[in-house]
């Protein structure tokens, strides 16, 4: 049975505390924290992602969303362009997607040649070690979901003049591979699924629960995070409101917004 909105937010409330106490420990020790969420398309990794970063600051927790690379980057070492989105230190960077387009869309699309594929798959354990074994902690989220949920939601997209601009035609012609994106997604566990960068699936065909537990998982597997929150002063500032001392200000003008 899926997950209500009520019981949704009261699992989450207690989860979003231990968010915030997980950016001040990262803000206090200096911890780099990398989190990867990949999965097919309408899988639910927007959400996912505003769940963990709702109540963070933006300055320090960032979204790394890199559209089409310029003719720059296609140029360039793969991992390049990546490579500056990490954090530095207290820092927290999320990937709504990430260098694994190579091993997922690129390959299946045609966008990139087999060879090329398959030196990113030999390359990305090595390039995840030196991340790793620089004291980056990184997790890798695969967000599943069955082929009848994702058309479901493909037909949301479509009829919701709100959504609608997810739906691109990439997302489209992905219907027509959802066999291929498996076999993609086989061969890259396969090859990328290592001791010092795990890959941890969940079951996101609800997507509610599907937030609920990756972001359990995450705060399980992080190092020991208590940090007192700092002490801070809030004097009285010894003097009447400044509604008592100058009255309630009106607006200048009101707009009506509706009837």
């Amino acid at each position: 049975m899926k997950l209500n909105g009520k019981d949704y937010r009261r699992l989450l409330a207690p989860l979003t505390e231990e968010l915030v106490g997980m950016s001040r420990w990262a803000r206090t020790t200096g911890a780099r924290i990398v989190v990867l969420f990949e999965g097919r398309d309408t899988a639910g990794k927007g959400g996912a992602i505003r769940a963990v970063r709702d109540k963070l600051n933006p300055r320090q927790c960032r979204t790394v969303a890199l559209g089409k690379p310029t003719d720059d980057e296609r140029g360039q070492w793969y991992f390049q362009r990546y490579v500056q989105h990490l954090p530095t230190d207290g820092e927290i960077a999320l990937f709504d997607r990430s260098w694994y387009n190579r091993a997922g869309v690129e390959w299946v699309m045609g966008f990139t040649p087999e060879h090329q594929v398959q030196r990113f798959l030999d390359q990305v354990p090595t390039f995840e070690k030196l991340l790793t074994d620089d004291g980056i902690l990184l997790f890798k989220y695969w967000l599943t979901t069955d082929q009848d949920r994702q058309e479901e939601r493909l037909k949301e997209r479509l009829e919701d003049p709100l959504k609608r601009w997810k739906l691109s035609p990439i997302d489209l012609a992905a219907r027509e591979k959802y066999d291929a994106y498996t076999e993609a997604r086989e061969r890259m566990l396969e090859k990328t699924h290592t001791p010092h960068a795990p890959w941890t699936l969940v079951d996101f065909n609800d997507q509610k629960r599907g937030r609920l537990t990756l972001i359990r998982h995450l705060l399980d597997h992080l190092p020991d995070m208590h940090v007192a929150p700092p002490e801070i002063e809030f004097p009285d500032l010894g003097r009447e409101p400044m509604a008592e001392r100058y009255g309630v200000l009106k607006p200048i003008e009101s707009y009506p917004i509706g009837d």
